[in-house]
């Protein structure tokens, strides 16, 4: 049975096609998907030129099955035989096989970007996420229809209770119900789009699109060429420049005014020539910006640069620059294969990516595509074109700035997230160096800057309801959204506040200006942010929120301006057998990023089992950086999870609120009668801590990129780092950091004198880890930062040597430095030799050294210097480069430090030889035996003896005298004297003659001794020996011998 078709839903497509605004259809029914057709036939007859292009995403299955398929294509033979009355046809069967129909999952929606299509059905509800919604809906042409399709709902409020395939990664172990506050705020948000219809599946505007009662038809603003105003704004701007080359023909390929003047700009700076220049263009998505690229380049070949480089993430993201390069030289009167080659990529992976063009037309010109990692190779560049440049990591393309020409891309407040690390770092760098000041000033590093904005759409007109819907409900375009501050209150008078998270998302007025205001912050905060960030606000059952306000005036009815945001994740409170399980399989469930990251990195199935809290995210108004309300805001924290903010006990019952029935409404009205609107009787939407029950934790953590600034504002508030990843990030080329900060808690037992209560262990044990990985995946780590990481200290003024240190240093003595050791560095301290020799001992030391088993202290330059050669294997001109400062000074504070530490280690060796020597026994003195007066006693005693001994030793020695007397007065025996006679006088005549007399008046002459005084003589020297060997023998025999 044929049924007319309700007009406004015509007319919504009509107004749709003139005003080139696109137009949503919801329709809810099992047999919703019979009604594409009749969408498409209408639209098909609204358009003047051919039928729509269709995009048609699902999740995993397209309930088409095979027979119809075939059934298809068999109906497409007979229609092109003419043997097919197309009325008798199915029309779905029918407009499957004559729509040009692109299929893809929703996994592989990243494909279509970049794509156009007049139409795009979205099925499976379920599997839907912000960033697939923002994705496909942006490829949707001016005029064309997004068509939602919901299966048969008894109410649409069935959508608050609906499980997401997403909330599966919300859930973790002691977290298990996600709610759907991001479905409610959705279908609140349909009912405000005055380009959105909610339908049944038989065309029935339900009651949600009230809206649609007043819809008129409108007529198009064209002048007499049947141009709009903005059509004519361009014409007019290429007639301007249709006569100079080589701007005309390229403004020529312009859709739009904006991207006309984006190019006329590049053009300029292309001309002028001058090196040490950039050109930055951002936009949203949509916008023409790598077309705009395309023909910038295509002007620089026909100006005559030679080497031209054009680096992105990758050379498919470059797949419309390149298209537009050739497009422009083409304009320019160029021919392919004739004056310019394209080269195709051979890598299967890249699809036969474009990747240089070679111009031979006037001289030998290049245009290069350049791995962003390869900027080191860059030479002889004369214009450098980086697109998509927020993809790179910020270091890589600051590395990439030099003496050319730069163009710059990127995209802002788009729904891939990223832009914001440039706009936010790098654009502010390069406006603060080109302002006149900084010029003034002669800076060598100053930069030409100019900073272009592209605003209008090209695939649709300015002002489209569903772009502004979408913005709207995934909170997209922030940039003009933050509110400028009234007052500016001391740090100690704010209040931290708990955000009721149900109110917020309510879909009230009030509520939808607080929530753009805190994602404001989160977007001007930090570099990365994604539309299911929003979702994962909402319906994370795990996931807090806290923002820091001023002292609140509640006479005054307006909401308080917000100086600081938090996000918060509470973390643990995992089983022991899930953590054992774990770590037996080597993986890690989804959520509990820092107990699971701590279980393995620790092997520990202990902590995950504590409750602790993760800060997702801490945003500061842009207005108030830097004057204490980050740190105001993580100390309240601070003291609420540790109970020092509660004004009532933990142990009372928490009165529980009464829940909202949601589906109220669906037991009393059907689809066609309900009427939805915000809920009523929330609970207020700010809630003092004093006032909010707390949870129980033993610790709170952090997950972040490392940079200097970061890492001090989290140690200042005592968190400890446990965990630094050796892979640095792919977008922001930052390592990701993880710190903790134990809380006061009566479940640990902790020792007072642990700075890190429970966590101390797990720290020590961290930086030794940490300290051997700097010579590999930590070499290019910049050496404050890293210092800082490794925490070791330098400053031993105050230290007491202690028996520790000594064995320590003993040990290593012993181990590591063997005495050539020590006397290589007696030598180089004593300016010797040269720092080469000592080399393979600075690591030895240096790792002794930030170890702390070198007491020895050394200046902020010396432990750089020490740090940089021995941990993280630098060379000289390395460290010059780092610490700025010329190599003469390096070497002076290197040749310092190692005085300092052989003065040091040749003190201990000395002790050590010194406790080795033999000593002297010491001479004991005990006491006396006797006193005083008994010793004089025995003295007076001795004396009167004395005169008789007296008498008997004179007696001796007279009479010992006398005998020695007679002895020498008796005669000698002649015996004695026979052996020195001369027998004859001519011997002596002999001797006279024969020798010379000496002075003395002596000569020597040969006495004459007889064989009888031999023979006696030879016979008393036996007698002698029989003596010696004979004692025994009794003196009457020697006499008679």
């Amino acid at each position: 049975m044929r049924k007319k078709v309700d007009e406004r839903i015509r007319t919504l497509i009509e107004n749709g096609v003139r005003q080139r605004q696109r137009s949503m259809f919801v329709i809810v029914g099992d047999k919703s998907r019979d009604q594409i057709v009749n969408l498409n036939y209408m639209l098909t007859k609204s358009r003047v030129k051919s039928r729509p292009s269709v995009l048609w995403c699902y999740r995993d299955k397209l309930e088409i099955s095979s027979h119809k398929k075939k059934r298809g294509k068999q109906i497409k033979k007979l229609m092109q035989r003419g043997l097919l009355d197309p009325e008798k046809a199915d029309p779905f069967s029918l407009f499957m096989e004559t729509s040009d129909i692109t299929y893809c999952l929703y996994r592989d929606s990243e494909r279509v970007l970049g794509n156009t299509f007049g139409m795009c059905i979205l099925q499976d509800f379920e599997a839907l996420t912000p960033n697939l919604l923002a994705r496909t809906i942006e490829t949707v042409e001016g005029g064309g229809l997004i068509i939602l399709l919901l299966r048969s709902l008894s109410s649409l409020t069935s959508l608050y209770t609906m499980v997401m395939d997403v909330h599966e990664r919300f859930r973790t172990e002691s977290h298990t119900q996600a709610a759907t506050r991001f479905n409610e705020r959705f279908l609140l948000s349909i009912a405000s789009c005055k380009a959105c219809v909610v339908m049944d599946d038989e065309l029935n505007i339900l009651p949600i699109s009230s809206h649609m009662k007043f819809i008129q038809p409108v007529t198009n603003n064209e002048d007499s060429e049947g141009l709009s105003e903005r059509e004519r704004e361009l014409k007019d701007l290429k007639d301007q420049f249709r006569e100079d080359f080589p701007v005309g023909p390229l403004i020529g390929k312009c859709c739009t005014r904006d991207q006309g003047k984006a190019v006329i700009n590049f053009l300029d700076s292309i001309l002028d020539k001058s090196l040490r220049s950039t050109v930055a263009l951002l936009a949203a998505r949509g916008r023409g910006k790598s077309a705009a690229l395309g023909l910038a380049i295509a002007g620089a070949v026909a100006a005559g640069y030679s080497n031209i480089f054009v680096t992105a993430p990758s050379p498919e993201n470059l797949k419309t620059l390149f298209d537009f390069v050739c497009k422009g030289i083409n304009a320019l009167e160029y021919k392919e294969h004739l004056h310019y080659d394209v080269v195709k990529s051979a890598d299967p992976e890249l699809k036969k990516a474009t990747i240089q063009i070679n111009v031979y037309k006037q001289h030998r010109q290049t245009i290069q595509y350049l791995r962003p990692h390869d900027h080191g190779k860059l030479s002889q560049v004369e214009l450098l074109v980086i697109d998509e440049a927020a993809a790179i990591p910020l270091p890589i393309v600051k590395s990439m700035l030099g003496p050319y020409l730069v163009f710059l891309s990127s995209t802002v407040n788009g729904y891939e997230g990223t832009g914001r690390s440039l706009s936010l770092k790098l654009l502010q760098q390069l406006e603060s160096q080109s302002q006149p000041s900084a010029q003034s000033n002669g800076s060598n590093s100053s930069r030409l800057f100019k900073k272009i904005e592209l605003n209008e759409s090209i695939r649709y007109a300015t002002g489209d309801p569903i772009e502004t819907w979408l913005n709207d409900l995934l909170c997209l375009d922030l940039a003009n959204s933050i509110p400028n501050i009234s007052r500016l209150p001391h740090p100690k008078e704010c209040d931290l506040y708990y955000v009721n998270r149900d109110t917020l998302f309510s879909y009230h007025k009030e509520s939808e200006i607080f929530l753009q205001r805190m994602m404001a912050l989160y977007v001007a905060s930090h570099y990365k942010n994604s539309p299911n960030d929003l979702q994962l606000m909402a319906d994370a059952p795990a996931h807090h929120l806290f923002v820091l306000l001023g002292p609140v005036d509640e006479s005054k009815n307006q909401l308080p301006d917000i100086l600081c945001v938090i996000q918060v994740c509470l973390e643990g409170q995992i089983s022991r057998k899930s953590a054992m399980k774990s770590l037996s399989e080597g993986r890690s469930p989804s959520g509990d990023q820092i107990p699971w990251k701590f279980c393995e990195q620790f092997q520990d199935n202990v902590f995950p089992s504590l409750s602790g809290a993760r800060i997702v995210r801490i945003a500061v108004h842009p207005s108030a950086l830097r004057l204490g309300y980050g740190s105001a805001a993580v100390d309240l924290l601070t003291r609420y999870y540790e109970g020092h903010m509660i004004k009532f006990d933990d142990d009372e019952e928490e009165t529980e609120e009464p829940e909202v029935n949601i589906t109220e409404a669906a037991e009393k009205a059907s689809l066609l009668e309900e009427n939805i609107k915000p809920r009523a009787n929330l609970p207020p939407l700010l809630v003092h801590l004093r006032d909010h029950r707390r949870e129980k934790l033993h610790y709170l953590g952090v997950s972040f990129g490392l940079t200097q600034e970061l890492f001090r504002f989290w140690r200042k508030h005592n968190f400890y780092p446990f965990y630094v990843g050796q892979i640095p990030s792919a977008v922001t080329g930052e390592h990701t950091c993880m710190v903790l900060r134990p809380l006061n808690s009566d479940d640990i037992e902790v020792s007072e004198s642990n700075k890190c209560g429970f966590l101390d262990l797990f720290y020590q044990d961290f930086r030794q880890r940490f300290r051997r990985l700097l010579g590999t995946s930590f070499r290019h780590l910049n050496f404050k930062l890293a210092m800082s990481v490794l925490a070791s200290k330098i400053d031993y003024s105050n230290h007491e040597p202690s028996e520790y240190d000594n064995n320590s240093t003993s040990k290593l003595l012993g181990d590591m430095l063997s005495p050539h050791d020590m006397k290589r560095l007696e030598a180089y301290s004593n300016n010797l030799v040269d720092y080469h020799l000592i080399l393979d001992l600075v690591p030895i030391l240096a790792h002794q050294y930030f170890s702390e088993r070198l007491p020895v202290s050394l200046h902020g330059a010396q432990a750089a210097v020490l740090f940089c050669m021995g941990l993280q294997d630098k060379d000289i001109g390395t460290v010059k480069e780092e610490l700025g400062i010329e190599r003469e000074q390096v070497l002076s504070n290197f040749i310092k430090t190692m005085k300092k530490l052989y003065g040091y280690l040749h003190n201990i060796a000395g002790k050590e030889i010194e406790a080795t020597l033999p000593r002297l026994k010491e001479i004991e003195m005990p006491p006396l035996s006797k006193s005083m007066d008994e010793d004089l006693a025995e003295a007076a005693k001795e004396v009167e003896v004395l005169p008789l001994i007296d008498t008997s030793v004179n007696a001796v020695w007279a009479k010992s005298q006398e005998q020695r007397r007679a002895a020498n007065e008796a005669p000698v025996d002649p015996k004695i004297l026979q052996k020195y006679a001369i027998g004859d006088d001519n011997e002596i005549e002999k001797a006279l003659q024969n020798t010379k007399v000496s002075a003395s008046g002596i000569i020597s002459v040969k006495s004459n001794k007889t064989k009888a005084y031999k023979k006696e003589k030879h016979k008393e020297s036996g007698k002698s020996k029989r003596k010696g060997t004979d004692g025994g023998r009794s003196e009457s025999k020697k006499k008679r011998s």
